[in-house]
């Protein structure tokens, strides 16, 4: 009697982390990898930031490598910026989105123009890490959704992860870019959890080789769908989600793309699916007002004319500054306004 050998069982990698544990998770991964990368900002040490990003990464790696600093924003973007020219990859925090209005001269001036202004002989490889949007309750100055700032500058790569799997892989993609990035991350979405596999995850940059399918550049298909398209990105994904499986329950079928990267921006993947659809509706927390959300529906409707049945909707939040919390509900784009949308796009030729 001949007994086979039964190969083992593939090693279960799986693990369920939280939004906010992927990015400290990918913090940790980078500053192990690279003795370049620096993580600084306010109360980031010791305390781990006020959402625990940072948390145990100065005990780990020291505090010449994880440290706070004064409050002072433009400060802080000044040091990274003179730390990127030699050598070092600085990551800062601005803890909440408005706080970081008073570095946006660092920014503008010398951030995003450095490369052109050395026709490329000083690279700033930096990443501004910022809490943004809305959903959590916050009051003014801490919950604008401030991405047609830096989307409007050239020089900068926007990105706005919003799953926690992209938390993970499109942070280490910003670190290891040669040129500064502004990532932005949904703060309601920091206490949300998946399981992933996180082996998996850090495979393609083990060997410090590029990742097979990189994020930066790349929109994704979050939801597969044939008669309309929701086109999100950040904190509006998981809403898009959420109206896209309400309307499967009327019979309506709606595609979600999640943009993942604003600058650059994929139009390939957008305008495939509007072609494919017809239809298509942007979600956006921020005002609509000369928007992202704006010059998404431009390019889509220059690009895919003759494929659409309607014109290109837009849901995103009211153009007035940030509403206090208990009229935060009203202000954000909720699954009914993007229903309400969607029911607005001339089905009746259909």
């Amino acid at each position: 009697m001949t007994v086979t050998a039964q190969a083992p069982a593939p090693e279960d990698t799986r693990v369920s982390l939280t939004f906010a544990k992927a990015l400290n998770t990918a913090l940790a991964d980078e500053m192990a990898a690279d003795s370049a990368v620096v993580m600084f900002g306010e109360d980031v040490g010791p305390l781990g930031g006020v959402f625990r990003i940072t948390d145990g990464l100065t005990a780990r790696f020291g505090e010449e490598r994880c440290f706070d600093t004064p409050l002072a924003e433009s400060g802080i973007m000044g040091m990274a910026v003179g730390m990127a020219m030699n050598g070092i990859r600085p990551v800062v925090e601005m803890q909440f989105d408005a706080f970081a209005y008073p570095a946006f001269e660092q920014v503008v001036s010398h951030v995003a123009k450095m490369s052109n202004r050395t026709r490329g002989k000083v690279k700033l490889p930096l990443v501004i890490r910022i809490p943004y949007a809305g959903g959590i309750g916050g009051v003014e100055h801490h919950c604008d959704s401030s991405e047609s700032y830096y989307a409007h500058t050239p020089g900068l790569t926007v990105l706005a992860p919003a799953t926690v799997a992209d938390a993970y892989t499109m942070l280490r993609e910003a670190i290891r870019f040669p040129d500064p990035v502004v990532f932005l991350e949904p703060k309601k979405l920091y206490w949300t959890k998946e399981d992933v596999d996180l082996a998996a995850l850090r495979a393609p940059f083990e060997d410090s080789t590029p990742a097979a399918d990189p994020a930066i550049g790349k929109a994704a298909v979050a939801r597969e769908g044939t008669d309309a398209t929701l086109i999100a990105y950040g904190p509006s994904v998981s809403t898009a989600l959420s109206a896209a499986e309400a309307a499967a329950a009327e019979g309506r079928s709606l595609e979600v793309i999640d943009i993942r990267s604003i600058v650059p921006f994929d139009d390939e993947t957008v305008c495939a699916s509007v072609r494919k659809t017809g239809r298509a509706v942007v979600i956006s927390e921020a005002p609509g007002f000369a928007s992202v959300a704006s010059e998404i529906v431009a390019r889509i409707q220059e690009r895919c004319f003759h494929s659409l049945a309607a014109p290109v909707l837009r849901v995103t939040g009211f153009d007035i500054p940030y509403p206090a919390p208990k009229l935060e509900h009203f202000f954000l784009p909720g699954v009914d306004r993007i229903l309400d949308a969607v029911d607005e796009l001339q089905w009746e030729d259909k």
